[in-house]
C-alpha cells in the first residue's frame, strides 16, 4: 500500500471533524476509530515494504487493505456529494447510513491488519540497490547518488515526501512559481487545517525545507520559481510508480494506470488521455492543442468526480464545460494561457473551490458574477492579455471573506473601496492605476494591515507601447502596511517616495520603467532586510559612481537586476558594499562599457549575468587576455550574450 494514499486520507478526515464537527457528532466515534486504524496501517506499510516491494511474502493482506481503504474514500466522497443540498431529514438519513458503513469498513480492516505480519525486515542496502537499478535509468556513475537520495527520502517525515513528490507532478519537466506549489499543496490535502494557523504558511515551511535539503532549488534565471534538481528528480519519478502518481509526455499510447490519483501530462498534443475515477490532480500542459479537444476534458472531467485538482496551461479552448460544476471537490482550478473569455455559471457551485488561477485568458476576458458565491476562495489570480492586463471584477468581491491573495484587478468603479474592508488580504496585484481612484485605492491600501505582497501598475497613455511617459498619480501620499515584504512598482516617478526608506520588513522590491534622474540607492541602500532588488530602466542617468554602493550598504541584498538603455559606465563600488551579494544581472544594457571598481572586492559573488551587453564590455572582461578580467575572475560562474553579434558564452575559473 502506498503510505502517502494512507497519510492523505487520515488527514482528510481530520479536516471534516474540524469543518462538519456537529453534523458528524453521532458518527464522530467512528471517524475517530477510522483514522486511529489508517494511524496502524501507515505506520506498518510506511515506505521501505512498499517502494522497494519488500512485502515479506504477505502482499495479499496489503493489497487487500488498499482495496479496502479505496472503497473507504469513495464511500467519504459519495456521502460528501450526496448530503450537499439534502433537507434536514434526508441528510438525517444519510448520516445514519453513513455511520452503519463506518463501523462495517472499522472491522474489516481490524480483521485484515490482524492478518498482516508482526516484524517487518530490516531495510537491506542491497534492495535500495536493486530499486533504483530496476525503476530509474541511471549510469554507474550516478547509482551511488540515487542510493544516496532513497536513503535521505526514506529518513523523511512523510509530509516532506509527499511534498516532494508533489513538486514533481506539479512542475512536470519545467520550474513553476513557488507560490502556486503552496497553493497546491494546501488544495491537495497536504496541510492539515489548525485554528488559528494559516495551511499556506505551514506549505511553505515544507517548502522551506526541502530548499534547505538541497532536494529542489530556487531557479537562478526566474525569481520564486523552482526545481527539482538531479537526482532527485530521476528519483521522484522512480517512487512516483509505487506511490500513485503517473507523469509523462502525452502520445497516442499513453495508457494511465487504473490506480493513478495525480497525473501529470506535459507536452500533450490534442488528446488527455482516459483516465480513472480515483483520480485527485490532473495537470495538462499543452503543445497544440485544439478546440476539439475539449471533448477530451469533457469526457475526463465526467469520469472523475473526486477531482481536487485541474490545471490547464497553453491550451486553446475558448471555454470550459459545464461539467467543471460538478466537480463539487475541486480545490484547485488552473487555466493558463487560453482562449477563454468566461467561465461557465455552473462555477458557482465550486463550493470548496480554494484557488482559482486564469492567467492570460483570451482577449475581452470578464470575470462573472458566479465567482461571488465561491465563499472557500483564497486565491483569485487574473491577467489580461489587452491594455495593461487588468481584469475587471464584480462589485460585491469583498464578500469573498477567506480571499488572500486577489491578483490582477482594475480598481476603478469602487472596487478600491471594497478592498478596504478586505483585511485578510496578503496578496494584492493592481492594475492600469490612475487619478480617478488612486487617492481612494492608496487609502484602502493602508487598512490591509495582513498584507505582505503589493503590485501596482500605472495606467498606459492611449497608443504608447511601454510606460515611459505614465506618471504614478499621488505616490508621495501612500503609506504601506507595515508587514509589506515585497513590492512591486510599475510606471514613471518623478522622485523616489521617501516612505521607501521606512519599509523595514520589505525583503524584495521591483522598480520598472521609473525613469528617475536622481539616484535610487540613495534611499534602498538602508533598508535592512532588502535581499533583491530589481532595477528596470529605473534610472535614466549615463552614470552610477561610488555613492550608489557605499560601504555597509545594502546589508542582506543578495540579487541585484539592472536593465538600462542610458548607462555607458559604472565607475566604482566602495570597499565593503554588498556584502552578501550573490547574483550580478545586467539585461539590454547595450552601451555599458565599463563594470567598477571594487567588484573584485565583493568576494560573496557567485553568478553574473550579461545579456545583451556591448561586445566592447565582454572583451574587456574575457580571461583571454581581457584588461579588466581582474574585477571579475573570482566569480564562479560569468554568463554572456552580445548586443550585436549575439556571440554567446560562460566563463568558469581555470
Amino acid at each position: 500500500m502506498a503510505a502517502s494514499f494512507v497519510t492523505l486520507f487520515q488527514w482528510r478526515l481530520n479536516s471534516m471533524l474540524l469543518h462538519e464537527n456537529e453534523i458528524l457528532l453521532g458518527v464522530k466515534d467512528q471517524i475517530k476509530l477510522l483514522i486511529s486504524q489508517l494511524d496502524a496501517a501507515g505506520s506498518f506499510t510506511g515506505d521501505v515494504g512498499m517502494i522497494l516491494g519488500r512485502e515479506n511474502g504477505h502482499g495479499s493482506w496489503a493489497s487487500e487493505l488498499r482495496g479496502m481503504l479505496r472503497q473507504a474514500e469513495d464511500f467519504v466522497d459519495d456521502f460528501v456529494i450526496r448530503t450537499y443540498g439534502q433537507t434536514e431529514k434526508d441528510r438525517k438519513d444519510s448520516i445514519a447510513e453513513f455511520g452503519k458503513e463506518l463501523q462495517n469498513f472499522n472491522s474489516r480492516i481490524s480483521e485484515i491488519l490482524n492478518r498482516r505480519p508482526r516484524v517487518e525486515a530490516p531495510l537491506m542496502l542491497e534492495e535500495i540497490q536493486r530499486f533504483v537499478r530496476s525503476n530509474i535509468s541511471s549510469s554507474e556513475d550516478k547509482e551511488t547518488d540515487l542510493v544516496t537520495c532513497m536513503l535521505n527520502y526514506i529518513n523523511l517525515p512523510y509530509d516532506l515526501k509527499l511534498s516532494l513528490l508533489f513538486c514533481g507532478v506539479f512542475l512536470g519537466r519545467y520550474g513553476e512559481s513557488i507560490d502556486g506549489l503552496v497553493r497546491f499543496l494546501v488544495a491537495v490535502g497536504l496541510v492539515q487545517e489548525k485554528p488559528g494557523e494559516l495551511m499556506e504558511d505551514k506549505a511553505q515551511e515544507y517548502i522551506d525545507k526541502l530548499i534547505s535539503l538541497g532536494m529542489i532549488e530556487e531557479l537562478e534565471f526566474i525569481r520564486d520559481h523552482f526545481r527539482v534538481p538531479s537526482p532527485n528528480f530521476e528519483l521522484s519519478l522512480g517512487v512516483m510508480k509505487a506511490e500513485d502518481f503517473f507523469m509523462s509526455t502525452a502520445n497516442s499510447d499513453i495508457m494511465v494506470p487504473p490506480t493513478a490519483s495525480h497525473v501529470s501530462i506535459y507536452d500533450a498534443d490534442n488528446t488527455i488521455p482516459n483516465t480513472n475515477s480515483f483520480l485527485h490532480s490532473l495537470f495538462v500542459s499543452a503543445m497544440d492543442f485544439s478546440e476539439a479537444s475539449s471533448d477530451c476534458l469533457r469526457n475526463v472531467l465526467h469520469n472523475s468526480k473526486l477531482l481536487r485538482v485541474l490545471d490547464l496551461k497553453n491550451t486553446q479552448f475558448e471555454s470550459l464545460p459545464d461539467e467543471v460544476g460538478k466537480l463539487v471537490h475541486l480545490r484547485y482550478l488552473g487555466v493558463r494561457e487560453s482562449y477563454i473569455t468566461k467561465l461557465p455559471e455552473s462555477i458557482s457551485n465550486l463550493r470548496n473551490l480554494q484557488t482559482l488561477d486564469i492567467s492570460w485568458p483570451g482577449v475581452g476576458f470578464e470575470l462573472s458574477n458566479g465567482v461571488l458565491n465561491l465563499a472557500q476562495l483564497r486565491h483569485l489570480k487574473m491577467s489580461g492579455p489587452a491594455n495593461d492586463g487588468e481584469v475587471r471584477v464584480p462589485q460585491g468581491i469583498s464578500r469573498l471573506g477567506n480571499l488572500q491573495t486577489l491578483e490582477g484587478i482594475y480598481a476603478g468603479s469602487g472596487i478600491a473601496k471594497e478592498l478596504g474592508v478586505m483585511t485578510q488580504l496578503r496578496s494584492l496585484e493592481v492594475r492600469c492605476v490612475s487619478d480617478d481612484h488612486a487617492d481612494e485605492l492608496y487609502f484602502s491600501v493602508k487598512k490591509l494591515s495582513m498584507l505582505r505582497k503589493l503590485s501596482l501598475t500605472v495606467e498606459r497613455e492611449r497608443g504608447m507601447g511601454s510606460y515611459e511617459n505614465s506618471l504614478f498619480p499621488c505616490l508621495e501620499s501612500f503609506s504601506p502596511p507595515a508587514l509589506l515584504q515585497t513590492l512591486e512598482l510599475v510606471g514613471r516617478l518623478i522622485e523616489m517616495p521617501l516612505w521607501l526608506g521606512s519599509m523595514e520588513n520589505l525583503t524584495k522590491l521591483y522598480m520598472r520603467y521609473s525613469h528617475l534622474s536622481e539616484n535610487p540607492t540613495t534611499i534602498l541602500q538602508f533598508l535592512p532586510n532588502l535581499k533583491y532588488l530589481q532595477m528596470f530602466k529605473t534610472y535614466k542617468g549615463s552614470r552610477m559612481e561610488k555613492e550608489f554602493f557605499r560601504a555597509g550598504g545594502f546589508p542582506k541584498l543578495e540579487y541585484l537586476y539592472i536593465s538600462s538603455n542610458n548607462l555607458v559606465e559604472w565607475t566604482e563600488i566602495e570597499e565593503r558594499a554588498l556584502p552578501c551579494l550573490k547574483q550580478l544581472s545586467f539585461d539590454s544594457c547595450i552601451k555599458l562599457m565599463l563594470l567598477p571598481e571594487g567588484l573584485q572586492h565583493v568576494t560573496t559573488l557567485r553568478i553574473l549575468d550579461m545579456w545583451n551587453v556591448h561586445e566592447d564590455l565582454i572583451r574587456r572582461l574575457s580571461p583571454n587576455g581581457g584588461p579588466e578580467n581582474y574585477k571579475i575572475k573570482h566569480i564562479p560562474l560569468v554568463k554572456y550574450l552580445g548586443h550585436i553579434s549575439s556571440v554567446q558564452g560562460i566563463w568558469t575559473p581555470q
